[in-house]
Protein backbone atom coordinates (compact mmCIF):
# COMPACT_ATOMS: atom_id res chain seq x y z
CA UNK A 1 0.00 0.00 0.00
CA UNK A 2 1.22 3.31 -1.24
CA UNK A 3 1.25 6.29 1.64
CA UNK A 4 3.37 9.39 2.54
CA UNK A 5 4.75 10.20 5.76
CA UNK A 6 6.32 13.75 6.56
CA UNK A 7 8.39 15.14 9.57
CA UNK A 8 9.77 18.59 10.10
CA UNK A 9 12.73 19.64 12.02
CA UNK A 10 13.88 23.49 13.22
CA UNK A 11 17.56 24.87 13.30
CA UNK A 12 19.03 26.07 17.05
CA UNK A 13 18.24 29.44 16.09
CA UNK A 14 14.40 28.70 15.62
CA UNK A 15 12.78 30.61 18.58
CA UNK A 16 11.24 27.65 20.26
CA UNK A 17 14.90 26.19 19.88
CA UNK A 18 16.42 28.65 21.66
CA UNK A 19 14.78 28.43 24.30
CA UNK A 20 15.32 24.91 24.96
CA UNK A 21 18.77 25.11 24.60
CA UNK A 22 18.62 28.14 27.17
CA UNK A 23 16.32 26.06 29.61
CA UNK A 24 19.03 23.20 29.25
CA UNK A 25 22.28 25.38 29.63
CA UNK A 26 20.62 26.63 32.96
CA UNK A 27 19.93 23.00 33.86
CA UNK A 28 23.45 21.46 32.91
CA UNK A 29 25.09 24.63 34.83
CA UNK A 30 23.16 23.51 37.84
CA UNK A 31 24.11 19.90 37.50
CA UNK A 32 28.04 20.60 37.11
CA UNK A 33 27.93 21.90 40.31
CA UNK A 34 25.26 20.13 42.11
CA UNK A 35 24.17 16.73 40.38
CA UNK A 36 21.22 16.07 42.59
CA UNK A 37 19.91 19.63 41.21
CA UNK A 38 15.84 19.70 41.19
CA UNK A 39 15.43 21.77 37.58
CA UNK A 40 12.20 22.73 36.05
CA UNK A 41 13.23 25.91 33.87
CA UNK A 42 11.06 27.39 31.05
CA UNK A 43 12.31 30.19 29.18
CA UNK A 44 10.30 32.77 26.38
CA UNK A 45 12.24 35.15 23.90
CA UNK A 46 10.52 37.82 21.88
CA UNK A 47 11.99 40.78 20.18
CA UNK A 48 14.99 42.40 22.89
CA UNK A 49 13.61 40.09 25.99
CA UNK A 50 14.97 36.55 27.41
CA UNK A 51 11.97 35.53 30.34
CA UNK A 52 13.38 32.38 32.45
CA UNK A 53 10.88 31.29 34.80
CA UNK A 54 10.70 28.01 37.27
CA UNK A 55 11.55 26.23 40.04
CA UNK A 56 14.67 25.45 40.81
CA UNK A 57 16.32 23.40 43.81
CA UNK A 58 20.27 23.43 44.32
CA UNK A 59 23.23 23.81 46.30
CA UNK A 60 24.62 25.15 42.58
CA UNK A 61 25.30 29.01 43.14
CA UNK A 62 24.82 29.80 38.92
CA UNK A 63 24.31 33.83 37.02
CA UNK A 64 21.43 32.65 34.85
CA UNK A 65 22.07 35.82 33.72
CA UNK A 66 25.50 35.07 32.42
CA UNK A 67 24.58 31.52 31.00
CA UNK A 68 21.51 32.76 28.93
CA UNK A 69 23.58 35.39 26.92
CA UNK A 70 26.64 33.18 26.01
CA UNK A 71 24.03 30.66 25.02
CA UNK A 72 22.13 33.28 22.77
CA UNK A 73 25.52 34.10 21.58
CA UNK A 74 26.79 30.54 20.39
CA UNK A 75 23.16 30.06 18.69
CA UNK A 76 24.74 33.03 16.69
CA UNK A 77 22.28 36.25 17.75
CA UNK A 78 25.70 38.46 18.12
CA UNK A 79 24.19 41.44 15.73
CA UNK A 80 21.69 44.17 17.15
CA UNK A 81 20.57 44.34 13.37
CA UNK A 82 18.82 40.90 14.07
CA UNK A 83 16.29 42.50 16.41
CA UNK A 84 17.51 39.84 18.83
CA UNK A 85 21.14 39.53 20.20
CA UNK A 86 23.55 38.17 23.04
CA UNK A 87 25.08 41.60 24.36
CA UNK A 88 21.72 43.84 24.92
CA UNK A 89 18.77 41.65 25.33
CA UNK A 90 16.86 42.22 28.34
CA UNK A 91 16.70 39.19 30.78
CA UNK A 92 14.01 38.59 33.04
CA UNK A 93 14.69 35.96 35.42
CA UNK A 94 11.61 34.34 38.34
CA UNK A 95 12.52 31.20 39.86
CA UNK A 96 11.38 29.51 43.17
CA UNK A 97 12.10 26.45 44.45
CA UNK A 98 10.27 22.96 44.16
CA UNK A 99 7.41 22.05 45.60
CA UNK A 100 7.91 20.25 49.41
CA UNK A 101 4.86 18.16 48.12
CA UNK A 102 6.48 17.06 45.04
CA UNK A 103 9.80 16.68 46.54
CA UNK A 104 8.51 14.42 49.36
CA UNK A 105 7.94 11.82 46.36
CA UNK A 106 10.93 12.35 44.59
CA UNK A 107 13.55 11.88 46.80
CA UNK A 108 14.30 8.27 48.12
CA UNK A 109 12.94 7.76 51.65
CA UNK A 110 10.62 10.87 51.84
CA UNK A 111 7.40 10.20 50.71
CA UNK A 112 4.97 7.34 50.79
CA UNK A 113 7.04 5.18 49.56
CA UNK A 114 10.39 4.26 50.54
CA UNK A 115 11.63 4.44 46.94
CA UNK A 116 12.87 7.20 44.56
CA UNK A 117 9.71 7.50 42.67
CA UNK A 118 8.57 9.54 39.72
CA UNK A 119 8.69 13.61 39.74
CA UNK A 120 5.28 13.38 38.06
CA UNK A 121 2.47 10.84 36.23
CA UNK A 122 2.40 10.39 32.93
CA UNK A 123 3.03 8.47 29.77
CA UNK A 124 6.17 8.25 27.90
CA UNK A 125 7.22 6.52 24.54
CA UNK A 126 9.96 5.14 22.60
CA UNK A 127 10.13 4.58 18.90
CA UNK A 128 12.91 2.63 16.67
CA UNK A 129 13.00 1.04 13.36
CA UNK A 130 15.11 -0.16 10.57
CA UNK A 131 14.89 2.34 7.98
CA UNK A 132 18.01 4.22 8.77
CA UNK A 133 21.60 3.32 10.46
CA UNK A 134 20.57 5.53 13.58
CA UNK A 135 17.51 3.30 13.91
CA UNK A 136 15.38 6.04 13.28
CA UNK A 137 12.29 7.29 10.99
CA UNK A 138 13.77 8.43 8.00
CA UNK A 139 12.32 11.68 7.79
CA UNK A 140 12.91 13.25 10.71
CA UNK A 141 16.42 11.80 10.14
CA UNK A 142 17.17 13.42 7.16
CA UNK A 143 15.65 16.57 8.43
CA UNK A 144 17.88 17.24 11.43
CA UNK A 145 20.45 16.71 9.05
CA UNK A 146 20.00 18.90 6.31
CA UNK A 147 18.96 21.75 9.53
CA UNK A 148 23.01 20.72 11.16
CA UNK A 149 24.31 20.94 7.61
CA UNK A 150 22.99 24.35 6.80
CA UNK A 151 24.55 25.35 10.62
CA UNK A 152 27.32 24.11 9.42
CA UNK A 153 27.61 26.09 6.40
CA UNK A 154 26.49 29.58 8.40
CA UNK A 155 29.00 29.04 10.87
CA UNK A 156 31.72 27.85 8.67
CA UNK A 157 31.45 31.03 6.52
CA UNK A 158 30.57 28.83 3.13
CA UNK A 159 27.25 30.78 2.93
CA UNK A 160 27.92 33.98 4.21
CA UNK A 161 24.48 35.30 3.88
CA UNK A 162 22.53 32.93 5.96
CA UNK A 163 21.18 33.83 9.29
CA UNK A 164 20.32 31.35 12.62
CA UNK A 165 16.73 30.77 12.05
CA UNK A 166 15.50 27.77 9.68
CA UNK A 167 13.36 24.82 9.33
CA UNK A 168 13.51 22.07 6.99
CA UNK A 169 10.88 19.45 5.92
CA UNK A 170 10.58 15.93 3.84
CA UNK A 171 7.72 14.01 2.78
CA UNK A 172 8.70 9.92 2.13
CA UNK A 173 6.46 7.82 0.03
CA UNK A 174 5.96 4.21 1.46
CA UNK A 175 5.36 1.26 0.40
CA UNK A 176 3.29 -0.46 3.32
CA UNK A 177 6.52 0.08 5.81
CA UNK A 178 9.30 0.60 3.31
CA UNK A 179 10.23 3.71 2.12
CA UNK A 180 10.94 4.12 -1.33
CA UNK A 181 12.24 7.56 -2.05
CA UNK A 182 11.70 10.96 -1.09
CA UNK A 183 8.58 12.76 -2.91
CA UNK A 184 9.37 16.67 -1.18
CA UNK A 185 11.47 18.64 0.73
CA UNK A 186 11.06 22.30 2.23
CA UNK A 187 14.03 24.10 3.03
CA UNK A 188 13.50 27.71 4.80
CA UNK A 189 16.42 29.49 5.77
CA UNK A 190 16.42 33.16 7.05
CA UNK A 191 18.81 35.06 5.48
CA UNK A 192 21.05 38.91 4.76
CA UNK A 193 18.72 41.20 2.52
CA UNK A 194 21.52 41.08 -0.57
CA UNK A 195 20.96 37.95 -1.37
CA UNK A 196 19.02 36.83 -4.11
CA UNK A 197 16.36 33.81 -4.39
CA UNK A 198 17.84 32.27 -7.05
CA UNK A 199 21.52 32.50 -5.64
CA UNK A 200 19.62 31.03 -2.49
CA UNK A 201 17.85 27.97 -3.49
CA UNK A 202 20.65 27.04 -6.16
CA UNK A 203 23.16 27.19 -3.09
CA UNK A 204 20.80 25.06 -0.75
CA UNK A 205 19.94 22.69 -3.37
CA UNK A 206 23.60 22.01 -4.85
CA UNK A 207 25.59 22.43 -1.66
CA UNK A 208 22.98 21.71 1.27
CA UNK A 209 20.26 19.23 0.44
CA UNK A 210 22.20 17.09 -2.88
CA UNK A 211 25.43 16.52 -0.03
CA UNK A 212 22.94 15.41 2.96
CA UNK A 213 19.74 13.26 1.17
CA UNK A 214 21.15 10.13 -0.59
CA UNK A 215 21.00 10.15 -4.09
CA UNK A 216 19.12 7.04 -4.33
CA UNK A 217 16.07 9.02 -2.26
CA UNK A 218 15.86 11.56 -4.78
CA UNK A 219 14.47 11.25 -8.10
CA UNK A 220 13.18 13.42 -11.11
CA UNK A 221 9.87 13.94 -9.42
CA UNK A 222 11.11 15.12 -6.17
CA UNK A 223 9.81 18.42 -5.91
CA UNK A 224 11.76 20.71 -3.95
CA UNK A 225 10.10 23.95 -1.72
CA UNK A 226 13.10 26.62 -1.34
CA UNK A 227 12.06 29.37 0.76
CA UNK A 228 9.00 29.53 -0.65
CA UNK A 229 7.69 32.70 0.23
CA UNK A 230 10.10 34.31 -1.99
CA UNK A 231 11.93 36.06 1.17
CA UNK A 232 12.68 35.31 4.92
CA UNK A 233 14.85 38.32 6.46
CA UNK A 234 12.76 39.02 9.34
CA UNK A 235 13.88 35.79 11.91
CA UNK A 236 14.51 34.31 15.32
CA UNK A 237 12.98 35.63 18.39
CA UNK A 238 12.15 38.81 16.40
CA UNK A 239 10.11 37.55 13.68
CA UNK A 240 8.14 35.13 16.12
CA UNK A 241 7.96 34.75 19.77
CA UNK A 242 9.63 31.05 21.02
CA UNK A 243 8.73 29.00 24.07
CA UNK A 244 10.82 26.16 26.32
CA UNK A 245 8.62 22.94 24.96
CA UNK A 246 6.49 23.51 21.60
CA UNK A 247 9.00 21.55 19.22
CA UNK A 248 8.25 18.05 20.90
CA UNK A 249 7.53 16.22 18.12
CA UNK A 250 10.96 17.64 16.09
CA UNK A 251 12.95 16.17 19.45
CA UNK A 252 11.86 12.87 19.26
CA UNK A 253 10.10 10.73 16.14
CA UNK A 254 8.90 13.46 14.12
CA UNK A 255 5.14 11.75 14.60
CA UNK A 256 6.36 8.49 13.26
CA UNK A 257 6.61 7.23 16.89
CA UNK A 258 4.18 8.61 18.96
CA UNK A 259 5.20 11.02 22.00
CA UNK A 260 3.54 11.26 25.80
CA UNK A 261 3.31 14.88 25.39
CA UNK A 262 5.82 16.42 28.51
CA UNK A 263 8.91 18.14 26.78
CA UNK A 264 11.90 17.34 27.41
CA UNK A 265 14.11 20.87 28.07
CA UNK A 266 15.00 22.95 31.36
CA UNK A 267 13.97 19.63 33.56
CA UNK A 268 16.59 17.43 35.84
CA UNK A 269 16.79 14.00 35.26
CA UNK A 270 13.85 13.32 38.41
CA UNK A 271 11.69 14.30 35.52
CA UNK A 272 10.28 11.24 34.36
CA UNK A 273 9.17 13.38 31.08
CA UNK A 274 12.56 13.26 30.33
CA UNK A 275 14.62 9.95 31.79
CA UNK A 276 11.98 7.73 31.19
CA UNK A 277 11.28 8.65 27.08
CA UNK A 278 15.28 8.45 27.04
CA UNK A 279 14.98 4.51 28.29
CA UNK A 280 12.16 3.90 26.29
CA UNK A 281 14.18 5.23 23.09
CA UNK A 282 17.04 3.36 24.38
CA UNK A 283 14.55 -0.12 25.33
CA UNK A 284 13.28 0.28 21.75
CA UNK A 285 16.13 0.83 20.06
CA UNK A 286 17.63 -2.42 21.79
CA UNK A 287 14.82 -4.53 20.40
CA UNK A 288 15.05 -3.31 17.04
CA UNK A 289 18.69 -3.88 17.14
CA UNK A 290 18.78 -7.32 18.32
CA UNK A 291 16.64 -8.56 15.71
CA UNK A 292 13.53 -8.72 17.84
CA UNK A 293 11.37 -6.46 15.37
CA UNK A 294 11.67 -4.08 12.48
CA UNK A 295 9.86 -1.47 14.09
CA UNK A 296 8.83 -0.65 17.73
CA UNK A 297 7.41 1.56 20.39
CA UNK A 298 7.68 1.31 23.92
CA UNK A 299 4.93 2.95 26.05
CA UNK A 300 5.41 3.41 29.68
CA UNK A 301 3.25 4.88 32.28
CA UNK A 302 4.36 6.47 36.20
CA UNK A 303 2.60 7.91 38.94
CA UNK A 304 4.23 10.33 40.97
CA UNK A 305 5.67 8.89 44.22
CA UNK A 306 5.69 5.43 43.03
CA UNK A 307 8.49 3.95 41.64
CA UNK A 308 7.95 0.84 39.32
CA UNK A 309 5.97 2.05 35.86
CA UNK A 310 2.52 1.41 36.01
CA UNK A 311 2.35 -0.49 32.61
CA UNK A 312 4.95 -2.00 29.95
CA UNK A 313 3.05 -1.94 26.67
CA UNK A 314 5.03 -2.96 23.43
CA UNK A 315 3.73 -2.69 20.02
CA UNK A 316 6.05 -3.96 16.98
CA UNK A 317 3.26 -3.41 14.01
CA UNK A 318 3.13 -7.12 12.96
CA UNK A 319 7.07 -6.91 12.61
CA UNK A 320 8.05 -8.94 16.31
CA UNK A 321 9.66 -12.42 15.93
CA UNK A 322 7.89 -12.88 19.20
CA UNK A 323 4.08 -11.59 20.24
CA UNK A 324 4.30 -7.87 20.99
CA UNK A 325 3.26 -9.29 25.11
CA UNK A 326 6.18 -11.56 25.35
CA UNK A 327 8.52 -8.69 24.19
CA UNK A 328 6.76 -6.51 26.93
CA UNK A 329 7.76 -9.55 29.40
CA UNK A 330 11.41 -9.89 28.37
CA UNK A 331 11.84 -5.61 28.82
CA UNK A 332 10.35 -6.27 32.61
CA UNK A 333 12.84 -9.17 33.02
CA UNK A 334 15.70 -7.42 31.47
CA UNK A 335 15.48 -3.55 32.00
CA UNK A 336 15.30 -1.44 35.43
CA UNK A 337 12.56 1.33 34.39
CA UNK A 338 12.21 2.73 38.23
CA UNK A 339 13.70 6.48 37.87
CA UNK A 340 16.57 5.86 40.09
CA UNK A 341 17.92 2.49 37.76
CA UNK A 342 17.41 4.95 34.70
CA UNK A 343 19.50 7.36 35.84
CA UNK A 344 22.06 5.36 37.05
CA UNK A 345 22.08 3.23 34.04
CA UNK A 346 22.44 6.14 31.54
CA UNK A 347 24.32 8.02 33.86
CA UNK A 348 21.92 11.09 33.55
CA UNK A 349 23.22 13.32 36.51
CA UNK A 350 25.61 15.08 34.12
CA UNK A 351 25.48 18.41 32.35
CA UNK A 352 25.07 16.59 28.71
CA UNK A 353 21.49 18.22 28.08
CA UNK A 354 22.48 21.77 26.13
CA UNK A 355 23.30 19.30 23.52
CA UNK A 356 20.12 17.54 23.30
CA UNK A 357 17.98 20.53 22.46
CA UNK A 358 18.71 20.98 18.86
CA UNK A 359 18.87 18.24 16.30
CA UNK A 360 17.18 15.87 18.19
CA UNK A 361 17.38 14.00 21.01
CA UNK A 362 17.17 10.44 19.04
CA UNK A 363 19.70 8.86 16.41
CA UNK A 364 22.53 10.90 17.10
CA UNK A 365 25.67 8.59 18.60
CA UNK A 366 27.13 10.90 20.60
CA UNK A 367 29.74 10.02 23.24
CA UNK A 368 27.04 11.85 25.65
CA UNK A 369 24.12 10.09 24.51
CA UNK A 370 24.25 6.69 26.56
CA UNK A 371 20.29 5.95 25.74
CA UNK A 372 21.70 5.35 21.72
CA UNK A 373 23.76 2.52 22.69
CA UNK A 374 22.94 -0.95 22.09
CA UNK A 375 24.41 -2.69 24.66
CA UNK A 376 21.65 -5.17 25.75
CA UNK A 377 21.26 -6.92 22.60
CA UNK A 378 22.98 -10.35 23.81
CA UNK A 379 20.77 -10.11 26.78
CA UNK A 380 17.96 -9.61 24.85
CA UNK A 381 18.39 -12.55 21.84
CA UNK A 382 19.25 -14.91 24.51
CA UNK A 383 15.80 -13.96 26.33
CA UNK A 384 14.07 -14.37 23.35
CA UNK A 385 16.27 -17.54 22.28
CA UNK A 386 16.80 -16.10 18.58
Amino acid sequence: MQRFFTSESVSQGHPDKVCDQISDAILDAMLEQDPDSRVACETLVTTGLVVVAGEITSKAVVDIQSVVRKTIKEIGYNDPALGFDAESCGILVSVHQQSPDISQGVTEGAGLHAEQGAGDQGIMFGYADNETPAFMPLAIFYAHRLMEELTAARESGMLPYLRPDSKSQITVEYEDLTPKRIDTIVLSTQHSPDVTHETLKNDLIEKIIRKVIPANLLDDKTIMHINPTGRFVVGGPHGDSGVTGRKIIVDTYGGYGAHGGGAFSGKDPSKVDRSAAYAARWVAKNIVAAGLATHCELQLSYAIGVAKPLSVHVHTQGTGKLPDEKIAAIVNKLFDLTPKGIITKLQLKRPIFRETARNGHFGRELPDFTWEKTDMLEAIKKEAGI
